[in-house]
């Protein structure tokens, strides 16, 4: 399968991003996968990052085209872009977290160590830490049960409860008794991830793609080969991305004119600006947000 064929969800099979969606999801392994008679084909999660974690029964996981056979208590984290699919057996227990990974970079903004470890793909088997399997299994049901609950500052026990998982994970990650370690991921992802970090901080300085690069230790053809096998696009087509995401979120959930769009997102000519917008989107700006406004209606 080429990477163009793949499938990229926002969450398995939804497609799209809700700027106004809620920043986790959490569910049983049981909910999805038994839709699918417990297999998940291949695919991938484009700005997600996913912890999974395998209670009870078994799992044979892909990941980028390797295969490996998990027995419960396991855990599986996946940064974005990662493919993977899943075949579980019938008596599957565990839940699923999937988040936004520009939440969790802000949640880890200042813990760099934890953040690159989050880089990495995390396979690992939990027999033989039975004290942190089962610190994991109490946050990991915890969070759960605020995030069904909805109560009062349930966000921030959500998150709280996420920083203890994260935490878990750094250290199974740092120990050198983690059997099933699937392995540190590809230097390559990681950098693709660190570039769209970037981008994500930056994109309204319009900055060349030599600048970015150089801030990676890269090459700007280098950056360009990485970005196109892991993120579908040339680094310059990425940051147009970015600065097209945005002012397409301005468009529909402000009500900011073209004009003060262009001048948000740094365009010293509007006029620039809409004939940018609309070689990329096929709509004007003012078109686009009728477009956004007769759809909600």
């Amino acid at each position: 399968m080429a990477i163009a064929d793949i499938p990229t969800y926002a969450l398995y099979g939804e497609t799209g991003e809700d700027p106004a969606s809620d920043w986790i999801h959490c569910e049983t392994i049981q909910v999805r996968s038994r839709l699918h008679n417990y297999r998940i084909l291949p695919h991938r999660h484009e700005r997600l990052f996913q912890i999974l974690h395998l209670a009870a029964g078994t799992a044979e996981v892909a990941i980028d085209g390797r295969s490996t056979e998990m027995t419960g208590p396991a855990l599986v984290a996946l940064p974005p872009m990662t493919v993977h699919g899943y075949t579980f057996s019938p008596d599957v227990e565990g839940a699923v977290l999937t988040l936004f990974d520009t939440r969790l970079s802000q949640i880890l903004a200042d813990m760099p160590g934890i953040r690159e470890t989050c880089r990495s793909v995390q396979a690992v088997d939990l027999g033989g830490h039975e004290e942190i399997g089962r610190a994991l299994s109490h946050d990991i049901a915890a969070l759960a049960g605020e995030f069904a609950g909805r109560a009062p500052g349930g966000s921030e026990a959500i998150q709280a409860r996420l920083m203890l998982v994260l935490i878990a994970l750094h250290r199974l990650q740092g120990s050198a008794a983690a059997p099933g370690r699937h392995g540190a991921g590809s230097p390559a992802l990681r950098h693709a991830l660190r570039f769209r970090e970037l981008v994500d901080r930056d994109f309204r300085s319009h900055q060349p793609i030599d600048a970015y690069a150089r801030r990676l230790g890269l090459t700007a053809p280098h950056l360009n080969r990485i970005c196109r096998e892991h993120l579908g696009d040339t680094a310059l087509g990425i940051v147009h991305q970015r600065i097209i995401l945005e002012a397409k979120r301005y468009l529909t959930f402000t009500g900011l004119s073209a004009k003060e769009i262009a001048l948000a997102l740094a365009f010293d000519d509007p006029a620039y600006f809409a004939r940018f917008f609309k070689q990329r989107t096929g709509l004007a700006p003012l078109a686009f947000r009728a477009r956004q406004q007769s759809a909600m209606a």
